[in-house]
């Protein structure tokens, strides 16, 4: 019986079905995913938080419509998992009540989180008569109806809501909870195995400036660290959480840089740019985050032989695109496909909102995120590009180490 049982555990690290059709011998026996809205994959459908997806237009070109996914189709983990041999992961929540769906991977991400704890907790809407000016986290949607908006509107009314958010903390933790009932299924050997060569994607730090840092009126982060102790400090917490989940058994880990939010049109639309320019100010912050997140990535491959890290310079991809559009195939780089106010980035998707048609020449799908277009370029860069992209291998090179 423990023969049959080791015999079907290798057999599902090399061959994976599932809704989405991936059928076939997969790079990796399974993948773990921390992040933010960026990749969540239905986390915040069951938190009291602004920060859902679960409502269209969002899921508009995905396969199981509105999930949670804060894109108009795919996330980068969802494209990821397809070019792996992976199927679409569960969110950690749809994972407790039966631990089955497992053995692929789970994914922790939540909307809003960061780094720090403190990131996200507050979701603030203030919303006059003639205009939307929106101070808010990964990404703010209002699930009401659209009268209930109108009336806010022409009251004048200011709306505080504290918003709850999975940090990134909490969810090394629910990888523990996996853990558990991992351990329950597997002996300890193939259970080490099974770790050791599977993906964990990181994917942090975004609101950690745009619901932290870029926030005063809120947060007193701005006011106590310069710009590069602030780095620092986000770095030097994120190494904690990677030797967590190091000493919990994982060994090859993916971590995503921060893509130039100064030119999201949620940034761009609080600030007057001229068009076709960016804020800079914001990039630079963000551009400190990623060269001390680079940094770290060298530091851990000398101090941890048995382990891979490897950064993916979201920056340079993102920002290759707005400066090219025309050679990806896109037209809009300065607006969102769905959102309201200027550069349809002041409030972000709401329920009934109707988006742009033509998604796939859009950059961007909301105030924060990307379209499913730009998750492709993202994903197919990470997996073959060069060390300019992937530092200092990519992931299809991980897969074979």
């Amino acid at each position: 019986m423990a023969c049959l049982l080791v015999f079907t555990f290798m057999t599902m690290f090399l061959i994976s079905f599932s809704a989405n059709d991936v059928v076939g011998e997969s790079l990796f026996p399974a993948m773990f995913v921390f992040g933010d809205s960026l990749v969540d994959a239905g986390n915040n459908n069951y938190l009291n938080s602004l920060a859902k997806a679960n409502f269209e237009p969002y899921g508009i070109d995905f396969s199981e419509g509105p999930t949670g996914r804060f894109s108009n189709g795919k996330t980068p983990i969802d494209i990821l998992g397809e070019k792996v041999g992976l199927p679409y992961l569960p969110a950690f929540v749809d994972t407790v009540p039966q631990s089955n769906n497992i053995f692929s991977g789970v994914n922790y991400a939540s909307a809003a989180a960061g780094i720090l704890d403190e990131s996200g907790r507050t979701l603030i809407m203030l919303i006059g008569p003639l205009e939307f000016t929106t101070w808010d986290c990964d990404i703010l949607t209002y699930p009401c109806n659209f009268l209930q908006i109108l009336c806010t509107t022409f009251n004048n009314e200011h709306k505080i809501t504290q918003g709850e958010r999975i940090s990134f903390n909490q969810q090394v933790r629910n990888f523990e909870t996996t853990l558990s009932q991992l351990n329950e299924q597997m002996d300890n050997s193939t259970l080490s195995q099974y770790l050791a060569k599977s993906l964990t994607v990181l994917n942090h730090g975004s609101n950690d400036y745009i619901n932290n840092y870029l926030l005063p009126e809120l947060y007193l982060t701005r006011f106590i660290y310069s710009p590069s102790n602030y780095a620092e400090l986000l770095v030097r917490i994120y190494k904690v959480h990677i030797l967590d989940l190091h000493g919990l058994g994982l060994r090859k880990f993916l971590l995503a840089g921060i893509g130039p939010l100064g030119c999201i049109p949620n940034q761009l639309s609080r600030r007057f740019i001229q068009p076709g320019e960016c804020v800079v100010y914001v990039n630079n912050l963000v551009s400190m985050f990623n060269d001390a997140l680079k940094t770290m990535v060298d530091q851990l491959n000398m101090e941890y032989h048995d382990s891979t890290f490897v950064y993916v310079n979201a920056y340079e991809i993102i920002a290759d695109v707005i400066d090219n559009p025309d050679s990806y195939g896109f037209s809009v780089t300065d607006r969102a496909c769905c959102g309201l106010g200027r550069n349809q980035g002041q409030l972000s998707c709401l329920p009934m909102s109707i988006p742009c048609t033509d998604r796939i020449e859009y950059v961007f799908w909301d105030a924060f995120h990307p379209t499913e277009a730009v998750n492709n370029i993202l994903v197919s860069k990470a997996f073959t590009g060069p060390p300019s992209i992937s530092y200092p291998i990519n992931v299809k090179q991980m897969a074979e180490v």
